[in-house]
């Protein structure tokens, strides 16, 4: 996807605009028809409505349909807290002990956009978002849903599942399963030897930077539709075949970035051969039960019962907010290192032999890590980014997440990553001291 073109014209100097202070606020338990409540015990806030809710089904109670009616307007908001429901998925059982997020009053934010003064109320009136929740490593700031939408509900990843693959290549490297990621990918996924893939490295794959020909543009006649096509169409088809019809290679590996999710995808294969076990089992074993998640999360299969790597993990709000948490501590779960840190310091940083992956180079804006977004600046910050709107920002420093689940009308808008952006950057100046 072209995710610079997301975040045009955003430069560094509107990222960092002053935000002005105002008397925090504590969130109602019960639910607050305009997004506001008056001082409560800290908690979510739910909502019946959003920008546009008669447009998103609201007068049917956003209806999830099926898989038919999947991407019509009035179907999202179902849809995307539905998926696990309408297409074949593989339940991540939650942990056995769940581990409790602390909570403070609700700070009341203010950003700049557009010279605009805005507080964080006019971001949800004025922006297709689901649920939006803000932590500092173990408390709970801010957690706001809306359309209906609960704590309970488990949101679409959408592309942001990509990240998840990574994290577990990771894992594997460090118990041995994975040799090493400069190993080609036939060497453990024999299907794609001979192809262009088959002699890619594990590491090009990692950085979206194979240079095989791939499109991703989602006018539904692209790449990215005919492996969607492929993989949701119900048949036991052999992934390995699947992804090998991408055969063409325009670049050298490791030289040009581009974006193609089908590279998640063999990665996603390269972790079924490599650990002998379905990729959930493997998420829960190594990540998901050790981080307390509360509700089971579900991964979509395609017709042969392998998880579809580059997309489709559903989890609720504050699961992912956990995984946030794990990922701002470098790995570290209440003392126990999950994932090596080593491997996420790599995963967010571009070393320099890699300027195709920097920011300002790989797009106008974000650069590129190990199947993650790195943004500019001196600091190491990085997001997790899925089609529609689905984000989650990351400061490792002041240890501030952001999860933001959405339902742009659109797949592809350009610039809707401008006012998020903005909200993020004014999180920072104001709650990351």
């Amino acid at each position: 996807m072209k995710w610079d073109a997301l975040c045009r014209p955003l430069n560094r100097r509107s990222l960092f605009l002053p935000v002005i202070f105002a008397a925090a606020v504590s969130a109602s338990l019960a639910y607050a028809q305009d997004g506001q409540s008056s001082p409560r015990e800290p908690g979510p806030v739910f909502s019946e409505s959003g920008p546009d809710a008669e447009l998103y089904g609201a007068a049917e109670g956003y209806p999830v349909g099926t898989r038919g009616t999947a991407t019509q307007l009035d179907k999202l908001v179902g849809v995307y807290s539905h998926f696990g429901d309408i297409y074949p998925s593989r339940t991540v059982r939650r942990a056995a002990a769940p581990w409790q997020f602390k909570r403070a009053p609700e700070p009341s934010i203010a950003y700049s956009f557009n010279n605009e003064r805005l507080s964080i109320a006019d971001y949800l009136k004025r922006n297709p978002v689901t649920g939006l929740l803000i932590a500092r490593d173990d408390t709970i700031l801010y957690e706001h849903y809306q359309y209906a939408r609960t704590d309970r509900d488990r949101f679409l990843s959408q592309s942001m599942a990509k990240t998840l693959v990574a994290m577990l290549v990771g894992i594997a490297v460090s118990e041995g399963q994975i040799k090493s990621i400069d190993d080609v990918v036939s060497t453990y996924v024999p299907g794609l030897a001979g192809t262009e893939y088959g002699s890619t490295s594990i590491r090009a794959l990692l950085n979206m930077s194979s240079g095989v020909e791939f499109s991703e543009v989602y006018d539904g006649k692209d790449d990215i539709a005919r492996l969607g096509r492929a993989l949701f169409g119900g048949e036991a088809k052999d992934p390995a075949a699947i992804v090998a019809q991408f055969n063409n290679r325009t670049a050298p590996a490791g030289t040009r970035w581009h974006y193609a999710s089908v590279e998640t995808e063999i990665l996603g294969l390269v972790l079924r051969s490599a650990t002998a076990i379905p990729l959930t089992d493997y998420l829960h074993d190594r990540i998901w039960g050790a981080i307390g998640t509360e509700a089971d999360a579900s991964w979509a299969i395609d017709g042969s019962g392998q998880e579809i790597a580059f997309c489709c993990f559903n989890a609720t709000l504050r699961d992912y907010a956990r995984l946030a948490r794990l990922l701002a501590n470098d790995g570290v779960w209440e003392g126990r290192q999950l994932i090596p840190r080593q491997w996420l310091l790599d995963a967010t940083t571009v070393r320099p032999a890699d300027g195709h992956l920097a920011p300002r180079v790989a797009t106008p804006y974000f650069g590129y890590g190990y199947q993650v977004w790195i943004l500019p600046g001196e600091q190491r910050r990085f997001a997790l980014l899925g089609i529609r709107g689905q984000v989650i920002l990351v400061d490792p420093a002041s240890k501030l997440v952001m999860v933001h689940t959405a339902v742009r009308q659109k797949p592809f808008e350009p610039g809707s990553l401008r006012e998020p952006l903005a909200l993020w950057s004014a999180v920072l100046q104001q709650l990351g001291q």
